[in-house]
């Protein structure tokens, strides 16, 4: 199967809503987005709560093509819904990664060791 080269599009309900979840950041994704905005990451530009296409993506840097989903509890009840979202998502060539909020909230150190070696790839 050939891979399309980009998401085209973004509906303005999707527009509104992400410009809504960036108000209304859960405790785990101000944590993470506060140390992707710090120095140690400057040279990579993310952005937070990220219309593509018809999702929004919790972070994204898109000179990477790397999406970074903080989940919360409610990702326990979804999992299939999230292994089709990853599987679109990485046929356009995006690498997922996901982390629990608690795991951002306890261990961010490793959290973003983790962010960092997926951007060094």
């Amino acid at each position: 199967m050939d891979k399309p080269e980009r998401i085209r599009g973004v509906h303005s309900s999707v527009q509104e809503m992400a410009q809504t979840l960036r108000r209304q950041m859960t405790p785990a994704e101000k944590i993470l987005w506060n140390a992707l905005r710090s120095a140690r990451f400057e040279r990579w530009k993310a952005r937070r709560q990220h219309p593509l296409g018809r999702f929004i993506l919790d972070f994204c840097i898109p000179s990477h093509k790397l999406v970074i989903e903080a989940d919360g509890s409610i990702h326990d009840q979804q999992q299939e819904q999230d292994a089709v979202r990853t599987r679109m998502l990485e046929a356009y060539g995006y690498r997922v990664l996901r982390f629990k909020n608690d795991e951002i909230e306890r261990n961010l150190e490793a959290v973003l060791k983790s962010i960092e070696e997926a951007l060094r790839e």
